[in-house]
């Protein structure tokens, strides 16, 4: 086999014993897991916002954007419960480019696993500890889900993921919000068999082990926009997108029927602009259909502190060196406009 083996990563147990989350954000976290899990069951009227950087490539920066939002929390808290995203593995479509900080601590280095496993771990930390607020990541790599199964209050299951048999099952053995995004098809049907298929419990092989899971009933779909086969973006987020999903969801017996629409992505051909329009056009489709505003229980957005984004090694502060972002200010001013729509 073509394979040079590097190092031996060590366990989870061994960086959470090194890295320890301490107990009173631990006691933190759980409060906020019961606030997003009684949203997704629809018993918290309250709307969820999963915003920040598209990639958490900077830890620094990324801490400082995710404190920014504590004193915006406490303001809205009574309409929004906002989750930070600090996304520390990075999908690419080719395979080539930043893929993220738990890959490469430092983009303007080599890979480093091990060092990026510690990195992942204590930015996750630091931001839960500075903002009071637990955070959202992707789980790229199922076997990477111990080394911060403790820190997070929710985990999204990225496009190209989603139709993979091992997420699904790792899915379903977690007790957090979970959500299950469409495929770049955009085919609802798989992204619904995904969240049936978390939502069930399983018997397989994870990290080595035999084990047996439960089901995830918080496990539920992003929408994200799909490509079509002419390579076109193609929005999915419209007032008949949103019916069409309330009415499937219906035929399937599929717990806390809930759906997060993704404003960035194939939804706005990555014009980062658009998020706003798009958030705005959901939270309007919720005013217009109680089933609709029974069914999507919140947003994801793309921000950071500086608008857009750069190339890797660009070192502006708080700018995205993936899929360009939202600036700080139009964030602001849009989630407290959001709040006002809730």
């Amino acid at each position: 086999m073509s394979f040079s083996f590097l190092n031996i990563l060590p366990p989870p147990e061994e960086i959470k014993r090194d890295y320890q989350f301490p107990e009173e954000l631990a006691e933190l976290k759980k409060r906020r897991d019961a606030e997003i899990s009684a949203v997704i069951t629809g018993k918290d009227s309250r709307f969820l916002l999963i915003i920040g950087p598209c990639s958490a490539d900077n830890e620094d920066s990324v801490c400082d954007y995710v404190s920014r939002l504590t004193k915006i929390q406490e303001d809205i808290g009574d309409k929004i419960i906002i989750i930070p995203r600090v996304y520390t593995n990075k999908p690419r479509t080719t395979g080539s480019g930043y893929k993220g900080i738990a890959s490469q601590p430092d983009p303007e280095k080599a890979p480093d696993m091990v060092e990026g496993l510690i990195a992942m771990r204590k930015m996750h930390i630091r931001a839960v500890a500075e903002s009071g607020l637990t955070c959202a990541d992707e789980m790229l790599y199922p076997e990477n889900w111990g080394y911060v199964e403790d820190l997070l209050s929710y985990v999204a299951i990225g496009a190209r993921s989603v139709e993979d048999q091992q997420h699904r099952l790792t899915v379903s053995g977690f007790d957090v919000a979970s959500g299950m995004k469409n495929p770049t098809s955009g085919d609802f049907s798989v992204m619904l068999n995904s969240v049936y298929a978390a939502q069930h419990p399983h018997h397989f092989v994870y990290r080595g082990y035999e084990v047996e899971t439960t089901g995830n009933p918080l496990a539920h779909v992003v929408l994200r926009g799909a490509v079509s086969k002419h390579g076109n973006a193609t929005a999915n987020y419209h007032f008949e997108d949103l019916i069409r999903l309330h009415n499937m969801y219906e035929k399937l017996d599929i717990k806390n029927p809930a759906a997060v629409i993704d404003t960035n992505h194939s939804n706005s051909g990555k014009q980062h602009r658009e998020q706003i329009r798009i958030a705005k056009e959901v939270m309007h489709s919720r005013q217009l259909s109680s089933e609709i505003r029974t069914l999507v229980k919140g947003l994801m957005i793309e921000s950071y502190i500086a608008e857009g984004c750069q190339p890797v090694g660009g070192h502006t502060y708080g700018q995205s060196i993936t899929d360009p972002c939202l600036g700080w200010e139009d964030s602001e001013k849009l989630i407290y406009e959001l709040a006002e729509m809730a």
